[in-house]
């Protein structure tokens, strides 16, 4: 068979285009009777200060529009609902917020999962870390949220339904830091929790992924390690592979990073399943980090240098040229040659329509879950490295 294997995609063709923002006769067409912090705060330069009560309870938890963490009793662990978007129906999305408020001054960290609503697995690690968390044992302060992104949680699906000119679906993960008066009401989600919640409450902040439905990855942290700060964070994981980049614009840890805040994000296997066995290894390289920093006491545990760890630059994407069934020659962590074949598809008579080999030599960081795919689906990712910073390629997610 020919061989079918798709090019490196252009870095300017991942890169997604931000959202134009509304101009000021739109922010001044809010009503003056019904004006608030919400309705009329714009993307500020600096973040919001002090803790903001909404009067609400849910379910036994108080409802805060804005959050100083300082302002919360220490030695104790606090559950809280922060106050995001407005739905359609005028109600509002609601956050989980868990912050672990430790009896002696220290550092600040932050733990987010769910911006993709189809993550379980960043889900359940951080509330792993959360549970071993004890306040009065602790220096400084750990606030995490898990559902970010409430409303794709809901459905479990990646991205934020959300209802402009008809159904649309967006990727938080390419929205931030957001805007209060942005176009769409996810960009005014983000720019609500990232100006009222996470920035304002984060010395380092940690974003926890997967893979996404029907693409699954291998444990492995993103990041950039040309930053001493993140490379010492990221190398206290114990799992094999390092992705050595800064991505795109608009993924929330580079929202942090460009606000001087150290931020990464871990990868924990496939969507909508709970990898425990992966888990467990970023929950033991989290509780690393929280040592590092001294914000929990102990010794660190088991650390990339403990692990047989591939660090790689780029990432190379094998894509479908055709439609039918896949079937994968290669495992996730498995190394591979330029030239090597790593998966072929059949159509429905079970002949061979493609083959598809690798283009550099590397090591298989993402493979296509499901089974069938149509031509433009991502088949194979492989992680390896390029020479020349220019050539660098981002995860083509």
């Amino acid at each position: 068979m020919p061989d079918k294997s798709a090019k490196g995609i252009d870095r300017r063709e991942l890169i997604m285009a931000s959202i134009a923002t509304v101009g000021a006769a739109a922010a001044a067409a809010v009503s003056a009777g019904a004006a608030n912090a919400k309705d009329t705060a714009t993307s500020p330069a600096n973040p919001a200060s002090g803790t903001v009560y909404t009067g609400d309870v849910i379910e036994g938890k108080k409802v805060v529009s804005a959050l100083d963490v300082d302002d919360l009793e220490p030695g104790k662990k606090h559950l809280l609902y922060f106050q995001g978007v407005e739905m359609p129906t005028g109600q509002h999305w609601y956050v989980s917020v868990m912050v672990a408020k430790g009896v002696r001054p220290g550092k600040r960290g932050v733990l987010t999962s769910g911006v993709h609503g189809d993550e379980m697995s960043s889900v359940h690690t951080v509330q792993t870390v959360m549970n071993q968390l004890d306040p009065a044992q602790m220096s400084g302060t750990v606030m995490a949220v898990t559902d970010v992104s409430r409303p794709a949680l809901v459905s479990m699906q990646r991205r934020w339904p959300n209802q402009g000119r008809g159904i649309d679906l967006i990727d938080m993960n390419r929205e931030w830091p957001g805007n209060e008066n942005g176009a769409t009401a996810a960009s005014r989600h983000a720019g609500l929790l990232f100006n009222r919640l996470l920035r304002p409450n984060a010395d380092f902040a940690i974003d926890f992924h997967t893979g996404t439905t029907g693409f699954e990855v291998t444990a492995f942290n993103i990041g950039g390690m040309d930053v001493p700060e993140v490379k010492a964070m990221v190398e206290l994981y114990p799992v094999g592979q390092i992705f050595d980049n800064h991505v795109y614009p608009g993924v929330l840890h580079n929202a942090f990073m460009d606000v001087g805040i150290p931020s990464f994000t871990p990868e924990i296997g496939a969507a909508r399943v709970l990898n425990l066995e992966m888990i467990s290894l970023f929950v033991e390289g989290t509780m690393n980090v929280l040592k590092h920093h001294g914000i929990v006491a102990g010794p660190i545990g088991r650390t990339s240098k403990d692990v047989t760890v591939f660090v790689g630059n780029s990432a190379f994407p094998i894509l479908a040229t055709a439609g039918g069934l896949v079937e994968h020659l290669v495992k996730l962590n498995d190394k591979v040659e330029a030239g090597q074949k790593v998966a072929i598809q059949r159509d429905s008579f079970g002949e061979v329509v493609a083959e598809y080999t690798s283009g550099v030599a590397g090591e298989i960081t993402g493979q296509r879950s499901d089974a069938m795919s149509e031509p433009g689906n991502p088949l194979v990712f492989i992680l390896f490295n390029r020479p020349g910073p220019e050539d660098v390629q981002v995860y083509p997610e």
